[in-house]
């Protein structure tokens, strides 16, 4: 087993705390000295009291299923001779609301592009094998109920 620790830090900033009128500007620090600049989605909580140049929960969700994925498809492929010379995903996530009325993060989809030097090998099926593979693995995908949607297209 492994554990993993982030320390969240806020501040308030802003007269009107109980009126909803504050900063959701945060920070996230993890263990290795990386320190990111967090807010609440613009999208949610409208500006002067978000930051949409910092990164959001919810983008932050998109990320970390889009990189598990990327990393169990570098292992597999590397695993199976196949040379990835550079992998870009532009993940997208979408937030609706449940039949109970509760918001989540019901959908991400990915869209990994997938450079390999060796193509002679690869096929296609090969590919969606290893894409199909890393999703199964992803320890983030196994955590959430979101539909994970892959467009190899």
């Amino acid at each position: 087993m492994s554990e993993y620790f982030a320390t969240v830090k806020w501040h308030r900033v802003g007269e009107d705390f109980l009126r909803g009128k504050y900063s959701r500007l945060h920070e996230w620090h993890f263990d290795n000295g990386t320190t990111i600049q967090a807010s609440a989605s613009p999208h949610i909580v409208p500006a002067p009291w978000s930051d949409g140049d910092r990164v959001d929960p919810e983008e932050a969700f998109v990320a970390a299923i889009s990189s598990c994925h990327m990393l169990f498809f570098l292992s597999i492929a590397a695993s199976k001779g196949v040379m990835v010379e550079s992998y870009t995903d532009k993940a997208s996530g979408v937030l609706s609301k449940l039949q109970n009325g509760k918001l989540a993060m019901t959908r991400v989809t990915l869209n990994p592009q997938v450079e390999i030097t060796n193509t002679a090998q690869t096929t296609p099926e090969l590919l969606a094998s290893i894409h199909h593979s890393a999703h199964e693995n992803c320890f983030i995908a196994n955590s959430v109920t979101t539909d994970i949607v892959l467009n190899l297209s």
